[in-house]
């Protein structure tokens, strides 16, 4: 989930952290992943007649032609990925994932009946709700991402602290995922529909940290309150309170327990044994490994390997295999290039009106006074 409603609260008041994008501009941008979300969006996305996609033995291979076919499209955009992947959940998240679990179990019983009274619509509809990613699913991703020369990173508990972890440490431009959380973890830049089907021309949203924290005048630790506000993956959120009502709060009382004790408890009915203060130290402090200590490396893809992986034991499209490891190699070398802005630090700019209105003046008192520098012929 992450945190409900953020992106709007966001796109409220903070309009210019949020930017649209072309995939060609991150042209040299390492991006860390999260891989469960991208599996997920894959085993929901990549179907046919309805149905996840699978081989000849009835094998799922959505998640593998998704992975595929969406990591050559970011790295032929000069794109360098790293997908992380999710370890064991943290203990305050069992309720969400119960939540979860009570939800699936909703859609089983409303599949069933769409599936007796005919209605493919709904099928399709409530068998979408029932997708859920594997062990199985992330080690065969694991394993094609390997041989496509494609690292990834096996986080010790939430993918997105690891991702955001990385940033912080200078080992990535950004976080690609769907989850807002990763602003709460402290990732400077995050990039939403990057993994999407180029087919859908839905622009790479961009959100920038540092300025909804200026937009919206607050600090890390007052944002990270807002977001428990919102709601969050590791508690509930208080009843009757909307974002606008905690932006004001956050704004008018700075923390969660100073807006406890003057919240009118008979208006907004509080959980019992609210645990934001356990929620907070989990996006200040979560479980990660030290991202100083993680080497990212990109290597050439293993295309016999890849062969004998896609096609001989998974039933993919030789050709189409081949074409895409080819593309791999191309691609490789050009994205070993690096961005213009990795090299320079741009300290100031000088916008071309502001630039074309001092030169027409610096004109017209040439000509007034007949003086200025003449450049020697």
């Amino acid at each position: 989930m992450g945190i409900h409603g953020l992106s709007k609260v966001i796109g409220d008041y903070a309009p210019s952290a949020v930017k649209e994008n072309e995939i060609k501009n991150f042209f040299g941008r390492k991006v860390a992943i999260d891989a469960s979300m991208c599996i997920y969006q894959f085993l929901i996305a990549v179907r046919q007649d309805g149905n996840v996609l699978t081989n000849a033995e009835g094998e799922t291979t959505s998640h593998l032609m998704g992975l595929f076919y969406r990591t050559i499209r970011m790295v032929e955009n000069g794109i360098k990925p790293v997908y992380v992947f999710d370890g064991k959940p943290p203990d305050m998240k069992s309720g969400e994932l119960s939540k979860r679990k009570e939800k699936r179990e909703e859609a089983e019983k409303a599949l069933q009946k769409a599936e007796e009274a005919g209605e493919q619509e709904n099928v399709e509809k409530y068998s979408k709700r029932l997708v859920k990613v594997t062990r199985e699913h992330n080690e065969e991703c694991k394993q094609l991402l390997k041989l496509m020369g494609i690292p990834y990173v096996n986080a010790p508990c939430e993918a997105e602290a690891q991702c955001a972890a990385l940033v912080k440490a200078g080992k990535v431009y950004a976080v690609g995922t769907e989850d807002m959380d990763a602003l709460t973890f402290g990732s400077t830049v995050l990039l939403r529909h990057l993994t999407f089907s180029e087919a859908r021309k839905m622009p790479i949203k961009e959100f920038y940290l540092d300025r909804v924290l200026r937009e919206m005048n607050l600090s890390q630790e007052e944002f990270i309150d807002l977001c428990i506000l919102l709601g969050c993956d590791y508690c509930d959120s208080i009843r009757g309170i909307g974002p606008k009502r905690a932006y004001d709060l956050i704004k008018q009382h700075k923390n969660i327990e100073d807006i406890l004790k003057h919240l009118d408890t008979k208006k907004y009915n509080v959980p019992e044994e609210w645990p934001y203060e356990q929620a907070r130290k989990l996006f200040k402090a979560p479980d990660v490994m030290d991202a100083e200590k993680i080497e990212l490396k990109w290597t050439e893809p293993d295309e016999k390997a890849l062969i004998q992986y896609m096609v001989e034991e998974k039933g993919f499209n030789e050709d189409r295999i081949r074409n895409g490891a080819k593309k791999l190699s191309k691609s490789r070398g050009t994205s070993t290039q690096g961005r213009l802005d990795n090299f320079f630090k741009v300290t100031s700019v000088t916008s071309t009106k502001r630039k074309s209105e001092e030169g027409k003046g610096s004109t017209k008192k040439k000509a007034k006074t007949g003086g200025g520098f003449k450049r020697p012929k």
